[in-house]
């Protein structure tokens, strides 16, 4: 009788039949072809072929070893601010404004905003001196003496609302500023262990990295100057970084070389801002010397006032010792005559003088 016709098996059908090649099957296990699991259990799925990296940005680890490595030139920066640091202390409260003029307009120099600091002087005083030019290098400039010179940390209440804050004024109108607060509060949280000095090299390049904006390198600096100084005892409210030359902000490479670059860089311009504080001060006892014998408020408040200002000129003479016009030309005509300061435009108008340290 001939069979009924039946339909294969759905399954039969798919597999078809067995070849001599077949292999036995196997437990997904053990499948050659499969990649190990990790720790956890997990199989990586991924092709072969080269991975990105995951370590971090900034890791704290490499930057503990060059702190190691480094600890000699640490400590000598760290003996050489704490002099400057004391030096301020018990001396007038116009040197660290002075030095902080001198800083930002020579980290201009290195950031192209080029700000001389007569015309600085000008700006912070009165308010004048602004071109369609150079307007923004202006404001930033002026942004960076007023919190090299006062105001909280950048990390005081924590680096999130610390910075938000220390930012303020260049960060108006900005969106993109709060995340990249957030990624810097990230990168500086995992450095807490770290030295100030290393932290605020952290701190620089981190920041120059996540920021893109204009002014970013003139942020970095003055985050980086004043989170510094937070080794000291109040008397330095910023480390200088740019009075010798920009040498600190020009590290590159690997952080040991960034590190290294950063201390040498701020130790020569730490004591570039000691041996200026010893000429003025020379120079201040020798002009007291030298006016003793005139009567008035004038002289010495205008003494005051050139201790204070690395540049000045008539109309900010007059209105910082609050004197008239014409005493304030007189005074400085007369400190002129007795050699205690020097005119450097080499002009008939506009002219603008300097202690003769």
């Amino acid at each position: 009788m001939k069979p009924k016709h039946t339909l294969p098996d759905p399954d039969e059908a798919d597999i078809g039949p067995a070849s001599i090649y077949d292999a036995e099957p196997t437990d997904e296990e053990d499948l050659w072809f499969m990649p190990p699991p990790d720790e956890e259990g997990e199989v990586d799925f991924l092709t072969p072929g080269p991975r990105p990296d995951q370590r971090l940005l900034f890791d704290p680890r490499d930057w503990r070893a060059a702190q190691d490595e480094l600890s000699f030139e640490l400590a000598d920066l760290a003996a050489t601010f704490g002099a400057l640091d004391e030096r301020l202390r018990a001396g007038p409260t116009g040197w660290g404004h002075r030095l902080a003029l001198m800083e930002v307009s020579d980290l201009g120099w290195w950031t192209g905003d080029r700000i001389s600091v007569d015309r600085l002087a000008l700006w912070i005083g009165l308010r004048i001196g602004a071109t369609s030019d150079d307007v923004q290098a202006l404001f930033r400039a002026g942004w960076a003496v007023r919190r090299l010179t006062s105001g909280a940390t950048p990390s005081q209440d924590g680096w999130d609302t610390g910075l938000a804050g220390f930012l303020d004024r260049m960060a108006q109108g900005i969106e993109d500023v709060p995340e990249t607060v957030a990624d810097l509060g990230e990168v500086m949280e995992n450095a807490a262990g770290l030295h100030p000095v290393t932290q605020a090299a952290i701190a620089f390049h981190a920041w120059r990295a996540l920021s893109q904006r204009m002014g970013q390198d003139t942020e970095a600096a003055i985050i980086a100057a004043r989170h510094a100084a937070a080794m000291g005892r109040g008397g330095a409210l910023f480390m200088p970084l740019a009075l010798s030359g920009p040498g600190a902000l020009r590290g590159v490479g690997d952080p040991a070389e960034k590190l290294s670059a950063w201390l040498r860089g701020a130790g020569q311009a730490t004591l570039a801002a000691l041996l200026h504080l010893d000429r003025i001060n020379a120079w201040e006892q020798r002009a007291k010397e030298a006016i003793s014998d005139l009567s008035g408020r004038t002289p010495p408040v205008l003494i005051d006032v050139l201790t204070a200002w690395p540049m000045v000129s008539a109309p900010l003479a007059e209105e910082l010792t609050q004197a008239s016009r014409a005493a304030a030309q007189r005074n400085l005509d007369l400190f002129m005559r007795r050699g205690l300061i020097r005119e450097v435009t080499g002009q008939g108008r506009y002219r603008v003088w300097t202690a003769a340290l």
